[in-house]
Formats: structure tokens, C-alpha cells, sequence
């Protein structure tokens, strides 16, 4: 009679171990799904570093020299120096 009260508590607690394991909070699948998010959030950081770091390089150009400010205001105002003409070729 003994053996079998032993027998069924640890039957019982094995359940609850293999419970919390399938489960729980920190289950297998629990943890699997945080992984695939911990790895995309990963790969957005890389681009988002990424971007600023081309960010921060053009910032750094704007300010060394007047090169990018000219090629910056001729591509997006369209601006042009005096006596210079402006043709717009279309394909």
C-alpha cells in the first residue's frame, strides 16, 4: 500500500513537471515564440543602425563641406548657378 502512494505521488508530480514544461510560463513553445521575436527585433536594430548610420554620415558631409549643400540643392530644388542653363532630359 505504501509503495503505491509513492508511486502515484510521483506520477502526479511527474504530470505537473511535464505540464509545466508544454504548458506553463517558460514553456517549450513559450520560448521558441520570444526567440523568433527576440530575432526580428534583432534584424529591425540592424537596419535601423544601418539607416543611422547613413544618417550620420550625411549629416557629417553637410557639415565638412559645401559640396553636398550644391549637389543637395541642385538635385531637390532644382536650383542653378547664374549664367549657368538648366535642361531637363526625359527619356
Amino acid at each position: 500500500m505504501g509503495s503505491r502512494i509513492v508511486t502515484v505521488v510521483l506520477l502526479v508530480l511527474l504530470a505537473s513537471l511535464q505540464g509545466q514544461l508544454w504548458l506553463g510560463r517558460g514553456s517549450v513553445p513559450r520560448v521558441a515564440s520570444m526567440q523568433q521575436q527576440l530575432r526580428s527585433q534583432q534584424d529591425a536594430n540592424e537596419a535601423a543602425a544601418e539607416s543611422n548610420q547613413r544618417l550620420a554620415s550625411e549629416v557629417q558631409d553637410l557639415r565638412e563641406g559645401l559640396d553636398m549643400v550644391e549637389e543637395k540643392a541642385r538635385s531637390e530644388l532644382g536650383m542653378v548657378k547664374p549664367n549657368e542653363i538648366f535642361v531637363q532630359y526625359l527619356p
